[in-house]
């Protein structure tokens, strides 16, 4: 699969895989708090997302006679990602995602164990048992958890195949909190690093994006927004753009002014 992002007239091939899965966006979107199927899958369009998130406990992918997302979104065209939004304990994620692959025979999941109700910050000794038990079983688990480099790397050498930290709490809409501990987990992964939560505009995912993440995960911050098919194109385009200033490499900071015109020489 060759890609592309063009600026002016410039082309950088660029495309990033996981788990041997080769993908052009570096956006996923959830597919949650929308109107309706119909308003997801336009926003799923608009975003340029090639994956998506579903909430296994939430969303029926069983019952032929209810509507279901893949009416709406195909999954022969968009990368389906279980995920295990609402589970508390090890052992609630694990059966969560065994009755997906039943299910669907998805392997490529989305892990997430909550710690409470009022934050939803990941309970990472539950997450890293989790962690364990799936990627044991044939599972390739893309790992929600907390914004620390240490336990990301203990995550990744558990068999997580991509670490996921939070910017802020899930549907905040807060953006990245805490940009140093987001960058020293990407230069200390040797797995795709995503930033999953916190997101509410467009700035917000392009700040993730230029920290060198590779990708960004949103849902709330697309579903809730008064128009929420106008602003997943602005998430996709904040990405693209992100993307490219990072690759780009942009300029050093300086804690004085340097004149962009030299003062020498002047008349």
């Amino acid at each position: 699969m060759k890609s592309s992002i063009l600026s002016v007239g410039v082309e950088v091939a660029d495309t990033w895989s996981v788990a041997g899965r080769e993908f052009i966006s570096r956006l996923i979107v959830g597919t949650g708090k929308y109107k309706s199927f119909e308003e997801n899958a336009a926003a799923v369009a608009a975003s340029g997302a090639e994956i998506v998130t579903v909430a296994v406990r939430r969303v029926n992918i069983s019952d032929p006679k209810q509507p279901m997302l893949t009416d709406f979104i195909d999954p022969k065209k968009i990368t389906y990602l279980p995920n295990t939004a609402g589970c508390f304990t090890a052992e609630d994620a694990i059966r969560t995602l065994r009755l997906a692959r039943e299910a669907g025979g998805w392997d490529l999941v989305k892990l997430e164990v909550l710690g409470e109700a009022r934050t939803l910050y990941p309970n990472m000794r539950e997450t890293l048992r989790a962690t364990e038990v799936l990627a044991g079983e044939g599972f390739l688990p893309m790992v929600y958890c907390v914004d620390d480099p240490i336990a990301a790397k203990q995550l990744e050498e558990a068999g997580a195949v991509a670490i996921m930290p939070l910017g802020a709490p899930i549907g905040s809409g807060l953006g990245l909190q805490n940009r140093v501990t987001i960058r020293l987990i990407v230069e200390g992964a040797s797995v795709p690093v995503l930033v999953d939560a916190g997101v509410g505009t467009a700035s917000d995912a392009a700040v993730a994006m230029e920290l060198g993440c590779d990708g960004v995960l949103m849902n709330t911050a697309i579903a809730e927004a008064k128009q929420p098919v106008v602003m997943a194109q602005a998430m996709r385009l904040a990405v693209e753009s992100g993307r490219l200033a990072y690759l780009a490499g942009r300029m050093q900071k300086r804690r004085y002014a340097d004149p962009s015109s030299p003062l020498a020489g002047l008349i």
